[in-house]
């Protein structure tokens, strides 16, 4: 245990000793963790310290939705999108309103622009993918200050920008497009005139939306897909930036690739492809070695990512395991106070 200035606690601290009140009565027991509420009134109750209990450090994952919310909205994405047949438009009126939680679920969160946030590589969900997609260009759009309303219709055109994959029978997944047959490939570039024509004729998903729809893989040097178009909107160049980067870190239409590969990518091509503003924005607040990713230090050392250093996305607090001989070790090492370390390699 240690003992801890009372302006320091962040909350979720566990006491390790009783806190008393002036005439000596428990204010607080030993073992209680300290909420907010709880710090606030020990600050008016004019206590300076508290001893509490030191836990072994450990991966610490930052998310932009919680892991039960976020399966939740998945459970109704899927519900909604399953249900879908071409031209039977009836149930995707309801994720407007599935696109607005995300959204307020966000908003809800302190410091959500300020965050730097641990996205890891996952399955080919289609589902999870159009969530994460929504999640990060929200974040995305907050940091750029745009109009709430906008950011609804951003939200919408994410959950809905893949519904053209529902029309195809092809094999998408953990492939690489360039390797498919020629046909194969070309109906799956399709995908976004599928989704954008199966939507084109409702009133309750705005033009803006639709077009993001058909616009999330196009790219600023004509290189993308299927209009090879260059005038690109705002809003369809943040979904352009997010989908890239979660489709290479799920294996949609491409092989999946590790975090910090698909990072390097969009910086690789940000004046090229892709917006170098919104490249820049997005990369303020993605962790380049999310939390448990296993890497390999320019010391040859052997480390877990504990957790992110706010403001350096690729400089996070590690547990060093095995030295560079190979001995097992336990050390946490944070690399913003040993700059002349860097993580060189992620282990598989």
């Amino acid at each position: 245990m240690k003992v801890c200035n009372v302006e320091e606690l962040v909350g979720e601290e566990i006491l390790a000793k009783d806190v008393f009140t002036a005439e000596y009565m428990i204010l607080l027991s030993m073992g209680t963790q300290l909420k907010k509420e709880y710090i606030e009134k020990l600050k008016e109750l004019q206590v300076k310290e508290v001893w509490i209990e030191e836990s072994e450090p450990h991966a610490k994952r930052v998310l932009i939705l919680k892991e039960e919310v976020e399966e939740s909205f998945k459970y109704k994405v899927k519900s909604i999108l399953e249900k879908h047949t071409y031209s039977h438009n009836e149930e995707l009126e309801e994720l407007c309103t599935t696109a607005d939680r995300i959204i307020t679920n966000i908003l809800e969160e302190e410091e959500v622009v300020k965050q730097i946030y641990d996205i890891k590589a996952r399955s080919s969900d289609i589902y999870e993918h159009s969530i994460s997609i929504c999640s990060l260009a929200t974040v995305v759009a907050l940091k750029m200050g745009i109009p709430k309303h906008i950011i609804h219709d951003i939200g919408v055109s994410c959950l809905l920008h893949d519904l053209g994959l529902r029309y195809l029978t092809i094999e998408y997944t953990d492939i690489d497009l360039a390797e498919l047959p020629e046909s194969e490939c070309a109906e799956y570039k399709k995908h976004p005139i599928y989704g954008y024509t199966a939507l084109r004729g409702e009133n309750w998903i705005s033009n803006a939306s639709k077009n993001m729809i058909l616009y999330h893989h196009e790219r600023l040097d004509g290189s993308g897909y299927p209009l090879k178009a260059t005038d690109i909107s705002k809003e369809s160049r943040i979904i352009q930036v997010c989908d890239a980067f979660d489709e290479m870190i799920c294996g949609i239409g491409c092989k999946r690739v590790k975090v910090n590969e698909a990072i390097e990518y969009l910086r690789k091509n940000k004046y090229t492809k892709f917006d170098s503003e919104i490249v820049d924005l997005f990369l303020e607040f993605t962790a380049v070695y999310p939390a448990g990713t296993i890497v390999r230090t320019s010391e040859r050392e052997v480390g877990v990512v504990l957790y992110q250093n706010k403001e350096f996305p690729d400089r996070p607090v590690l547990r060093i395991m095995k030295d560079k001989d190979g001995n097992s070790v336990d050390v946490v090492k944070d690399l913003i106070e040993v700059n002349h370390v860097y993580i060189e390699d992620v282990i598989d």
